[in-house]
């Protein structure tokens, strides 16, 4: 590849990060706004409490959970020139966790490059760092390395020096990830291609670093939402779950029109045949204006405290951007939690945006039912899409242990009491404040009473939310269950 082109590959992938002092203050995005990043967490009374961002301007973020109990975290870091492990005990305790250092680029030559989406794994007894590395006299002639470590510690350890992951052609790649299945390890990574700028590639693997079969494209960008800016397939991610294995990618330029799609195989197929692969005809996790979240991808997947399946990813606060979109550092990692449906496939729903984890209210005078809104109205609904259903409890202003009710997809409004009615709109006074109490009906469950009006609640009536004082019978239609 002459290196006009081998610039378009990388450069449209790199993109900046920035540095853990950003969670202490408000971070003014380079295209609008001002971000506040993540000091809340450290306000919140429940220690493991998460707050997004996690981890604020670290793209590419990789998260596991190991053995031994602790989670470990890594991402691109904004001078490009390392590659950094935190770990903690808990999610929301990586935000405010140590980040060592952990391998520095060289001053010059091979690997003296643009370094980033460093992965961190454990396998055959040893830690493994799998990163891309351009070379210092061009810094985006990006190729794929490992580095190894027996030490219990990966942020305390020894590490060896990087060994090179060759694949089929000496040619732009990255964003290598490693799973195995059915004894057998595999690489998934992503790497320049005939008229796009780069497709999914698998292979077996003999080592950390070797492969043992023939690399197979199973993915290549054809799709409107995946040639947006660029023709992009990258980024992938496995999760086994449901018999099927599924990747998540990423696809598009990397400003607001980078989203995620999805490949399917069953888990008996062959994963080294193309065939035994199925992309999704739409993306999976995207751009919400709704939420205030744009550009969200680079994801990978672990589970929480509770054992839930979680998704890790990056996105940004704002839409607009000043310049190159690749020099933006404000890329930030989150999580959420990750579902699934009744066919056994994943529900990513929508980013949930700055803040609180949401929840989804099961009244309990209707079990099975979720309160779901169409950006205006609150109603209970059987099977109600996921971001309509999900609703983040935050402090209030109005007074101590007081809430506000935030649905993730009207970012700034919120629950306002009107009259007996409800609506969702802009806060005004302490319409919006309400007390948690112990459900009325259930102390498992919770009620929501008005500031304003003591003694009147959040109840559901004739299907629809609305606020009144409720008597014995009406309890459970004001009580709800806050699901996870």
């Amino acid at each position: 590849m002459n290196d006009s082109v081998n610039r378009q590959f990388s450069r449209r992938s790199f993109l900046g990060t920035g540095s853990a002092a950003a969670a202490a203050f408000a971070v003014a995005g380079a295209g609008g706004g001002a971000l506040v990043a993540a000091p809340a967490a450290a306000a919140a009374v429940d220690p493991t409490q998460v707050i997004n961002p996690v981890v604020p301007q670290r793209a590419d973020p990789w998260l596991m959970k190991h053995t031994d109990g602790k989670y470990y975290f890594t991402g691109s870091v904004p001078e490009y020139n390392r590659i950094i492990v935190r770990s903690s005990h808990t999610i929301a305790g990586l935000g405010t966790a140590a980040e060592a250092v952990v391998w520095t680029r060289p001053a010059s030559g091979t690997m003296g490059g643009h370094i980033w989406a460093p992965e961190l794994h454990h396998f055959d007894g040893q830690w493994h760092i799998y990163f891309a590395a351009g070379d210092s006299s061009d810094v985006f002639r990006v190729r794929i390395y490992v580095i190894s470590t027996s030490d219990a510690d990966p942020t305390t350890a020894v590490w060896g020096p990087p060994v090179r992951v060759y694949t089929h052609a000496d040619t732009f790649s990255l964003d290598a990830t490693t799973f195995e299945h059915e004894g057998t390890r595999y690489l998934l990574w992503a790497q320049s291609d005939t008229g796009v700028n780069s497709s999914l590639y698998i292979a077996s693997m003999s080592s950390p670093s070797t492969l043992s079969s023939t690399p197979v494209r199973i993915a290549v960008p054809t799709l409107d939402w995946e040639t947006r800016g660029y023709k992009v397939n990258e980024g992938a991610a496995v999760i086994k779950r449901n018999g099927g294995i599924f990747v998540t990618f990423s696809a598009s330029a990397t400003d607001a029109n980078y989203c995620m799609g999805l490949l399917t195989a069953d888990a008996s197929a062959d994963l080294l045949n193309a065939s035994s692969w199925t992309k999704t005809p739409v993306p999976v996790f995207v751009t919400t204006e709704g939420a205030k979240q744009y550009g969200p991808g680079h994801n990978s997947f672990t589970v929480d405290e509770a054992g839930n399946d979680v998704l890790v990813y990056h996105a940004r606060s704002y839409r607009a951007i000043v310049g190159d979109p690749l020099y933006d550092p404000n890329r930030h990692a989150r999580v959420q939690r990750l579902y699934w449906n009744a066919d056994g496939t994943p529900n990513f729903g929508v980013p949930v945006g700055d803040g609180e984890l949401p929840v989804r209210l099961e009244p309990a005078s209707g079990p099975g039912t979720f309160l779901a809104h169409d950006g205006a109205t609150v109603t209970a609904a059987l099977s109600p899409a996921l971001g309509s259903s999900q609703f983040r409890i935050a402090p209030g202003y109005a007074k101590k242990n007081s809430v506000v009710i935030e649905p993730v997809l009207t970012k700034g409004r919120y629950l306002r009491v009107q009259g007996t009615s409800v609506s969702i709109a802009t806060t005004e006074g302490s319409s919006s404040a309400f007390l948690r109490r112990g459900g009325l009906s259930d102390a498992a469950g919770a009620s929501f009473e008005s500031v304003d009006i003591p003694g009147a609640y959040l109840v559901l009536r004739q299907g629809a939310l609305a606020l009144a004082k409720v008597g014995k019978d009406e309890r459970p239609a004001a009580t709800f269950y806050l699901r996870s």
